[in-house]
Order: structure tokens, then C-alpha cells, then sequence
């Protein structure tokens, strides 16, 4: 047990923009290295490029809640095995996360999520009008990523924005690892209660939006469908938000990609899975639990056994993208694992690359002088949790 690290020590960013160090050793190393959780188990972590995808892909490794417990802690609390929440199939093998997943796929592909682009990049002009009418400084967090984000979620997904007082808030406290326990649990419930008013009036007055054509098929309850909104807007909002204002205070660090993107705007999608892979701000929270003993190079995990991911130090392997610790919007970024791989990779993909897209040509269009307001060093950032993020971005032009 000598070779044993600490839960605590992967996560412990001390970087604006890179992943723990301890993982280029470990990846030379230990790929797949043991790991004590804080509640005293022992499992894995997993750190090369190879073994990342290799467990992701394999449905020997589970992400159901009935077999894993949670290895993520809010204030050192362990979240135990509990049943299946109907709905939440983010937390479910196949055959159930099957169905659900099957029944929403069609709103995310890239068809879809390419249609979608005219309005998304009006939300972002729209968004760059707010941002001058603010004037200089501003923080490019609240005052452009969050409301250009929120906005485009909202109305695919037909939640009202102008009352986003009442759900907005909630995926904030729960990707908070410092977040009061009980105030997390309390917004998680408000806001299933706004849902829940949300679903009922989409069955009285049905709109163009997601819930609206989940309500008219009529194959899942109210409970079912209030954890499935619940899901995408924990899992989209956020994460997006962070990837924009994140993407753009690297940009406005890295002034040589930012000059090459300004003289090239076509390497705009090159720049945004650069900017993902470099990036990867879903940093925390990738897990599975093995269902039988299984050989994982040449190491025997145990039925039963935590396996935790490390998607930041996948994307940063060099024998996968050559001198990983660079930005490069000119490198082959494909086959990045930024939103993860396998069954649960992110439904929202597709839409989160048009909401990147658009939101980084707004601002590169509209400011072309665009700078950060502050010293690099003095940009507050939230290194724990789960989603990599800037608690504010300011900007000046």
C-alpha cells in the first residue's frame, strides 16, 4: 500500500490552465495507480490517454448508482450507493440509460445542433450589445458567457430565462465543493418544484421546445421527466459557461494563438477543440465501479473496486498530442476525450461547440482589441470542484 496516493493529490491544481503535475508522473508510471477515497477505500485512478478510453468503452466498468458509491465529496461527505433516481440516467447502465438516453438523442445531434446556429450567434450578438452598453471593464463570466449560455439552454430546453432566479442558481452550489451541504440540498429541491411547474404548464400549453415534445410522447412521468431537465441543466450550463469564459481568458493569456485565430477566423473550429483538449474543464467526478475482476494493464481490479478518470490528463498525453502543455489551435486534436467516451459521453456536445463558436467569434469580431482588465495572475479561479472555472473574467477593449 506503500504506492498509494491520496485522493486529494490529482486534484490539487495550483495552474491557471494545467492539470495537477503529478499526473506526468504517474502517466510515465502508474497509469492505472491505486487511490485511498475519504472514506477509507482503496481503488484507482486512471491517467494515460489508452486506459481512459479503454474504461470508459468497457460495460464491465458501471456508472450506475446502485452498484458505486459517489468518490466525489462535498466537505469530505461520501454520497453512498442509493437506488436509481427515474430519470437521472446519467447514474445508470444500459438497458434503462438506453431508453432515456434514446428518447432525447434526436434533440442533440449535430444536424440539430447546426441548425440552431443562427440563433445562437444572435443570443451572442445580442450578448456583445450587453457587454458595450456595460462598458469597459466588464466581466466576461456575467455580464457575456453566463446569460449567452443560459439563454440558449432555456430555450431549447423550455425553461422561462426571465425566471431564472429561480433554477439558475442551483448548478452553481452543486459543482461547488465548497458549498454548504444542506444549502445545496435546498436549491435542489426548489428547483425540482419549478420544474415541476414548468412540466405542467407545457401539458396545458405546449411550445416548441424539449419538454414540450417529451411531454407529447407521453412515455415518461412527471418525476421522470423533471431529473431528465434537471440533468441537462446541471450537466450543460455550467460546464458551457466555464469552456467560453475559460477558452477566451486562455486566448487573451496565449496572445500568440489569439493573434493567429484573428488572422485566420476559419481556424475558429480547430481553435474551439484546441481550446477543449487544452482545457478540459470537466475535470472531476469521471468514475465507474468495476462489476466483475478485471485485467487493467496487467493489474487486477477487483469487483467492486472505484476506478476514477482523469480526463484532463488523458487529453494531456504525450503519446497521444505532442507536447500536450501547449496551446496550439494548428495541432490534430481529434479523438479528445473532453467530453468524455464511451455510452455517457456528453449529450450536448453538438451544442456546446456552436455555443463556443459563436461566443468566441462575437467577441473576437466586436473587440478586437479585446484584453484582460487584471494581470493574469489575479483572475480568481475555482481549481476544486467539479468544472474547471473562472469565478470572473475581467475585460477591457
Amino acid at each position: 500500500m506503500t504506492d498509494t496516493i491520496s485522493f486529494e493529490v490529482p486534484w490539487a491544481r495550483t495552474h491557471q490552465f494545467d492539470p495537477p503535475s503529478i499526473f506526468d508522473s504517474l502517466r510515465a508510471r502508474r497509469p492505472l495507480a491505486r487511490m485511498v477515497y475519504p472514506d477509507g477505500h482503496v481503488g484507482w485512478l486512471v491517467s494515460s490517454y489508452e486506459l481512459v478510453r479503454e474504461v470508459l468503452s468497457d460495460l464491465r466498468f458501471s456508472h450506475s448508482s446502485e452498484v458505486g458509491h459517489f468518490p466525489v465529496t462535498h466537505q469530505g461527505q461520501v454520497i453512498p450507493t442509493h437506488p436509481k433516481i427515474p430519470g437521472m440516467f446519467i447514474h445508470m447502465d444500459p438497458p434503462d440509460h438506453t431508453r432515456y438516453r434514446r428518447l432525447l438523442t434526436g434533440e442533440f445531434t449535430a444536424r440539430r445542433a447546426n441548425r440552431l446556429t443562427s440563433r445562437v450567434d444572435a443570443v451572442a450578438a445580442e450578448q456583445v450589445d450587453a457587454l458595450r452598453a456595460h462598458g469597459a471593464p466588464a466581466d466576461l463570466v456575467a455580464d457575456f458567457a453566463r446569460p449567452l449560455v443560459l439563454r440558449v439552454l432555456s430555450e431549447l430546453v423550455g425553461l422561462p430565462y426571465d425566471e431564472r432566479d429561480r433554477y439558475a442558481h442551483a448548478p452553481a452550489l452543486f459543482h461547488d465543493q465548497d458549498a454548504d451541504p444542506m444549502e445545496t440540498a435546498a436549491a435542489y429541491e426548489q428547483v425540482g418544484a419549478f420544474f415541476d411547474e414548468v412540466i405542467e404548464g407545457k401539458r396545458k400549453q405546449p411550445e416548441d421546445d424539449l419538454i414540450s415534445r417529451l411531454v407529447a410522447e407521453d412515455q415518461l412521468t412527471t418525476e421522470e421527466l423533471r431529473n431528465i431537465v434537471t440533468l441537462l441543466l446541471f450537466a450543460g450550463y455550467e460546464t458551457t459557461e466555464s469552456a467560453l469564459a475559460v477558452g477566451a481568458f486562455a486566448l487573451l493569456h496565449h496572445t500568440d494563438q489569439l493573434a493567429a485565430l484573428r488572422a485566420d477566423p476559419t481556424k475558429l473550429d480547430a481553435a474551439v477543440e484546441e481550446l477543449l483538449r487544452y482545457l478540459t474543464v470537466n475535470q472531476y467526478e469521471t468514475y465507474r465501479t468495476a462489476l466483475e475482476d478485471v485485467t487493467l494493464n496487467g493489474e487486477l481490479v477487483k469487483k467492486g473496486d472505484s476506478v476514477t478518470i482523469s480526463l484532463p490528463a488523458a487529453n494531456r498525453d504525450p503519446a497521444k498530442f505532442p507536447h500536450p502543455e501547449q496551446l496550439n489551435i494548428g495541432r490534430d486534436t481529434s479523438g479528445h476525450v473532453a467530453f468524455g467516451f464511451g455510452i455517457h459521453q456528453c449529450l450536448g456536445q453538438n451544442l456546446a461547440r456552436v455555443e463556443l463558436r459563436a461566443g468566441l467569434s462575437a467577441l473576437l469580431r466586436s473587440f478586437p482589441d479585446l484584453r484582460l482588465a487584471v494581470p493574469v495572475e489575479e483572475v480568481p479561479l475555482r481549481l476544486r470542484g467539479s468544472v474547471f472555472a473562472v469565478k470572473t473574467l475581467p475585460v477591457s477593449w
